[in-house]
């Protein structure tokens, strides 16, 4: 078990911007440095009327439609906050302020690499506290639809997910806290979609900034359509396990248990979070 590990936040404020995924809007966000035990906040600053600060807590969690949407008890939201939270937890980060213009995180590359460049160029400092870590008790398991995420006690976070795309097969990836590094194995993962599904997110009104800069498009063989091809091998099944630790961190601690997830998604991963923190005699805070 890793006791005494300082929290940490950023040294200074930095900005970056970029387009919405779903929005196709351009968006301003900018990383604050935050006090000890304040976690990790998002602050919309184009809202004034009423409370804009969001907690990035799993109860906030509204939606889970193509990406996590965070909402507060004002109904104001940000969504797509899965590969910034996955980049914050793979700098080690523990409080964060983030002023955002807009309802959604900008997409970047598609990846988290944009937003762990951010963090690491605003440096990364230690603060007084120590962190507190959530550590896993007895498994907890939660399953719909022939996908399941279960979480058992082990001595530093891991993960076995493995995935299963029609015309791609069956991918696995495992990933320890102590041999696998999450900016070299994971942070440039990109995320993806079938081409044939496009039209079908235009209809609703999504994607109106998604291009081949910013996702992986396949076809429905399973074959690449963006023109320099995969960044790793198992590109689609990093880029799952970059989407489901961005969600475990809405858990609002680190959490030392290993995971074993198929087919995981921002759905049953936000539905395992709940039932993990609803059974206190799963988990305890150290």
């Amino acid at each position: 078990m890793s006791h005494n590990i300082l929290q940490k936040t950023i040294t200074s404020k930095i900005s970056c911007s970029g387009v919405g995924l779903h929005c196709g809007k351009k968006i301003n966000i900018t990383l604050i440095p935050a006090k000890d035990n304040s976690g990790i906040i998002f602050r919309r600053v184009d809202v004034k009327d009423k409370n804009n600060e969001i907690a990035a807590n799993y109860l906030n969690v509204s939606a889970t439609n193509l990406g996590t949407v965070i909402r507060n008890e004002s109904g104001v939201e940000v969504s797509t906050v899965e590969h910034l939270m996955a980049a914050i937890w793979g700098c080690g980060i523990d409080n964060l302020l983030i002023e955002i213009d807009g309802g959604e995180v900008p997409i970047m590359d598609g990846s988290s690499e944009p937003f762990v460049f951010l963090i690491e160029c605003a440096g990364i400092v230690s603060q007084k506290d120590d962190r507190r870590e959530i550590e896993i008790l007895k498994k907890v398991r939660y399953e719909e639809d022939g996908k399941f995420i279960e979480v058992l006690p082990a001595k530093e976070f891991s993960l076995n997910l493995e995935v299963d795309f029609k015309g791609v097969g069956k991918q696995k990836f495992s990933y320890t806290a102590i041999s696998s590094s999450f900016k070299t194995d994971i942070c440039c993962a990109r995320t993806f979609c079938f081409k044939n599904e496009i039209d079908h997110m235009h209809k609703l009104g999504l994607a109106r900034g998604g291009s081949l800069k910013n996702a992986i498009v396949l076809n429905e063989d399973g074959s690449i359509i963006n023109e320099e091809g995969l960044r790793y091998k198992d590109e689609l099944v990093k880029h799952k396990v970059l989407d489901f630790i961005g969600d475990m961190y809405l858990s609002g601690y680190f959490i030392v248990g290993h995971f074993n997830a198929f087919k995981p998604g921002h759905t049953i991963n936000n539905q395992l979070l709940r039932k993990l923190f609803s059974d206190e005699s799963a988990w305890r805070v150290v």
